[in-house]
């Protein structure tokens, strides 16, 4: 992870979720102290300056989400909170790495995400690029893609 920090980003490729799973005090909406909040200030930095993170973001209990069932044409909606915690994310970051093994050293170098002592889990999921889909992804919809990230970017900036 050394070198010229524009060279290291060419040669990143691979987008990957990083997903902290929810526990019983980020459902009760138990916020984290201020040594967990410094702690994870210092690695956000880190992965800034890496050029590794793209977003990252805490979420709300589940207690003010909402899920949306699709069954044929009908839509229903259940209000949170969800029972099964082992399910639900309390947080994440999208970064951009070289590989999966990349994604997974940067993970184990993460603070405890619910803090010293107390157990937690990270998921890390590779996302889809373009490329992955194959004859399906047609120019016109590469397009289409290419168009709204434009948008998204100009978006970004105001």
């Amino acid at each position: 992870m050394g070198g010229d920090p524009d060279e290291t980003r060419q040669v990143m490729t691979m987008r990957f979720m990083i997903l902290i799973k929810a526990d019983k005090n980020s459902e009760s909406g138990k916020l984290p102290d201020e040594k967990l909040l410094e702690a994870m200030g210092k690695f956000n930095e880190e992965l800034v300056k890496a050029g590794v993170m793209q977003a990252g973001e805490g979420l709300h209990p589940s207690s003010k989400g909402a899920r949306v069932k699709f069954s044929g044409a009908n839509r229903t909606v259940t209000k949170g909170p969800f029972s099964d915690t082992k399910d639900l994310i309390a947080g994440f970051w999208l970064w951009k790495v070289k590989s999966m093994e990349e994604a997974i050293e940067w993970v184990k170098r993460c603070p405890a995400p619910m803090g010293p002592g107390q157990d937690a889990e990270i998921e890390i999921r590779q996302i889809f690029e373009a490329e992955d889909f194959g004859p399906e992804f047609t120019p016109e919809l590469r397009k289409q893609e290419e168009k709204l990230r434009s948008e998204l970017e100009s978006n970004a900036k105001k």
